[in-house]
């Protein structure tokens, strides 16, 4: 589920920074502890997990505020194998 794969890898960037709770789908990333070098890793990641390419225009702060609009990008980019 892309949901699950979203969350892992904030919780991943969480945990490298030394944090390390629940990430709650709806919470503010940068409220989380989520730098803009960690959104930048955070891209790529998702990026490389879904094998996506957000174009220029998916790269802003709506759709990297928290788990759910990230989930609700990788839907709209990935094909639906791929969100499996």
């Amino acid at each position: 589920m892309v949901r699950d794969k979203v969350t892992a890898l904030v919780g991943d960037i969480l945990k490298r920074n030394g944090i390390d709770r629940p990430v709650d789908a709806n919470a503010d990333l940068v409220s989380q502890g989520v730098t803009s070098v960690d959104m930048v890793q955070l891209m790529l990641a998702i990026e490389a997990a879904f094998d996506i390419t957000i174009p220029q225009s998916g790269i802003t702060p709506e759709n990297f505020r928290s788990v759910a609009t990230i989930t609700s990008l990788v839907n709209k980019l990935a094909p639906v194998e791929a969100a499996n």
